[in-house]
């Protein structure tokens, strides 16, 4: 299944909110939507959805005009809207009826996710008894109930502490086996580092990167390595064979290779002053470094 967003525009008023947003994301690969606030990232999950329309541009599921309302999608907006004085299953069954469930499919689909999440102790508990942390689990699995093709998720690790992030972690990593598409929004990066094999970073209504993770951080590299070594006092031989000046990283350094030296020339020129070697591999940004290098200095 593929999902394409061709040259989508949108504004309100004067503000000129999407600019010729184009994306494409397949089932089976997370992909990240990242963007600072106002960016126009939960705008372009609106058209999506056709919460409103777009001014122009296209929305395409396998080649195919997208049709929101007979796609089977779940969706996790940033902003909470469940019912914090009332039961959590009835909550749950609710939902998923407006959906399109029957009730026992319902009933049994709310029942499952409350013993995925370990928290069938409270399906007849008022959502607001819950501690923040399992008021965002509940808002979650509102999202998996009628088991949908398409999942949206807006910062789904908002409020969860490590254990709950590791179980919801494991739920994505498992829903993606299952060739689900997902198209996951969040300012925690390493979250999206982890398990996004792609990424779209927008930045004032326009997409600015977009691709394979593993692929924009090769060609990021910029000739650079990392080298781990023991050898203490190396930071001013290092600084005579780098072309930037070498940044500690722990252990390691970031060497940058001059310009007319190979990886291997700068590996024998290390033995050859006696540097010991741990390890000495590309160096690759992580995606903090991606996103502020692509969004944050424009």
């Amino acid at each position: 299944m593929q999902l394409e967003l061709r040259k989508l525009t949108k504004s309100f008023g004067d503000v000129h909110v999407l600019k010729d947003i184009s994306f494409t994301t397949t089932s089976g690969r997370a992909m990240g939507f990242l963007g600072r606030n106002g960016s126009g990232k939960t705008t372009t999950m609106r058209c999506l959805m056709n919460v409103f329309p777009p001014d122009s541009g296209e929305i395409f599921l396998n080649g195919k005009p997208f049709v929101a309302k007979s796609a089977s999608i779940g969706y996790l907006p940033e902003e909470r809207g469940m019912y914090a004085k009332e039961p959590i299953l009835d909550q749950l069954i609710y939902f998923a009826r407006l959906r399109g469930a029957d009730k026992k499919t319902a009933t049994d689909n709310a029942l499952f996710w409350l013993e995925r999440v370990e928290l069938s102790e409270y399906k007849n508990k008022k959502l607001e008894i819950l501690s923040k942390g399992n008021q965002q689990k509940i808002q979650i699995i509102q999202a998996f109930l009628t088991d949908p093709d398409i999942l949206i998720l807006d910062e789904p690790f908002s409020g969860l502490d490590p254990v709950n992030s590791q179980l919801f972690k494991d739920i994505i990593l498992d829903l993606l086996k299952e060739e689900k598409l997902i198209v996951f929004s969040s300012h925690q990066m390493a979250y999206v580092e982890e398990f996004c094999d792609d990424i779209a970073l927008i930045h004032d209504g326009s997409i600015v990167l977009s691709g394979d993770l593993k692929k924009i951080k090769r060609e990021r590299s910029w000739r650079q390595v990392l080298l781990e070594t023991p050898t203490e006092n190396v930071s001013q031989f290092l600084t005579t064979l780098s072309a930037e000046p070498p940044e500690k990283i722990k252990n390691s350094y970031r060497l940058k290779l001059q310009e007319d030296m190979s990886k291997e020339d700068l590996l024998t020129a290390l033995l050859a002053q006696g540097v010991k070697v741990d390890s000495f591999n590309d160096y690759l940004p992580s995606l903090q470094q991606i996103f502020l290098e692509s969004v944050g200095e424009q």
